[in-house]
């Protein structure tokens, strides 16, 4: 038997942060907003020949290869992996991962791969899980190999797809897919990664931290970013372009002011070139310190904001909004 599994990654649009528990708990009406695109996170499972467990990560060019799942350790490079490994309990299979994104890009990556891997182990033992207790799996194994708490809006685009509103308070998490045609979302976000790998669980613990221990600056910050995601999904669902691009402008200044090393200068520089070339907004992905930039702009300025970040040294991504989640195919 032979299990191929693949989940998008994601673009956060606003709302960010607010989606790790408890935060979201301490601000009424709290959402976020994100698209899954088309940088997909694979996995393929296939009986080992020898009896024994392989595991290669093809992005790291990090393998492990032990008698049993018994034997796995704790390595650094691979470590979710090993820890969702340990909790399927799987023996005598070549397991190989990649992902279409840089590492450490902010488009949570490892969740994705996380959610394709959990989906190929449970087709492989022939278990069934619903989606959410699936991602409830794979958000609860995250938590304990980084030791922080984890945010819900990562897992939502790799199982689901599409563009959403995550609407978060006591009684759960509710997805609402928003009436948006992808195609003009495309039309107007520019992908493109800093150079910078950036490290999410530094800058979001700080901030949680910070809010736990009930600074009001803090709780004013994300008073006002949950306000932002209410106006830019207003925005979006009426097609209010400029709107779009003054509440993700609106996000990110926000965010900027949520802990230090959220922007650097490598970014800074990025988002003044890309003004000058047409660019009406710019946000970074996930926490920040890195990783990869949404730039927003009218359609016919988009070329000139691609070719002028291009010049500055970043790498564009092609990429599409994915209206696929988790994928799982048996052969």
């Amino acid at each position: 038997m032979r299990v191929h599994s693949s989940a998008p990654t994601r673009i956060d649009l606003a709302g960010g942060t607010l989606d790790i528990w408890p935060l979201y708990l301490f601000h009424e009406n709290a959402q976020t907003l994100n698209a899954a695109i088309t940088l997909r996170a694979e996995c393929t499972l296939c009986e080992s020949t020898d009896g024994r467990l392989h595991v290669l990560s093809e992005d790291t060019r990090t393998s492990v290869d032990v008698a049993n799942w018994h034997e796995l350790g704790d390595h650094s490079d691979l470590r979710l992996i090993t820890c969702i490994l340990r909790f399927f309990q799987v023996d005598g299979i070549n397991i190989t991962t990649r992902s279409g994104s840089p590492l450490g890009a902010g488009l949570a990556g490892s969740s994705a791969l996380n959610i394709a891997l959990c989906g190929a182990l449970a087709r492989w033992q022939g278990a069934t899980y619903d989606a959410e207790s699936l991602i409830q799996i794979a958000l609860n194994l995250e938590a304990q190999v980084i030791g922080i708490p984890t945010g819900c809006q990562d897992y939502r685009p790799a199982m689901y797809g599409g563009l959403s509103a995550l609407e978060m308070g006591p009684g759960g998490i509710t997805r609402m897919p928003l009436t948006v045609e992808p195609h003009e979302i495309e039309a107007r976000l520019v992908l493109a990664y800093t150079g910078e790998s950036r490290d999410s669980s530094i800058n979001n613990w700080e901030v949680t931290k910070r809010h736990l221990d009930r600074d009001a600056q803090i709780t004013t910050l994300f008073d006002q970013i949950r306000d932002v995601a209410a106006g830019m999904r207003l925005a979006l669902e009426t097609r209010n372009w400029p709107e779009v691009g003054r509440h993700l402008d609106l996000d990110w200044e926000l965010r900027k002011r949520l802990a230090p090393g959220v922007s650097t200068e490598r970014i800074d520089t990025l988002v003044i070139r890309a003004r000058r070339a047409g660019a009406r907004a710019a946000k970074i992905c996930g926490a920040g310190g890195g990783g990869c930039l949404i730039l927003f702009a009218d359609p016919p300025d988009v070329p000139a904001v691609k070719r002028e970040i291009s010049k500055a040294g970043a790498t564009l991504l092609d990429y599409r909004i994915d209206p696929d989640g988790l994928r799982v195919v048996t052969e």
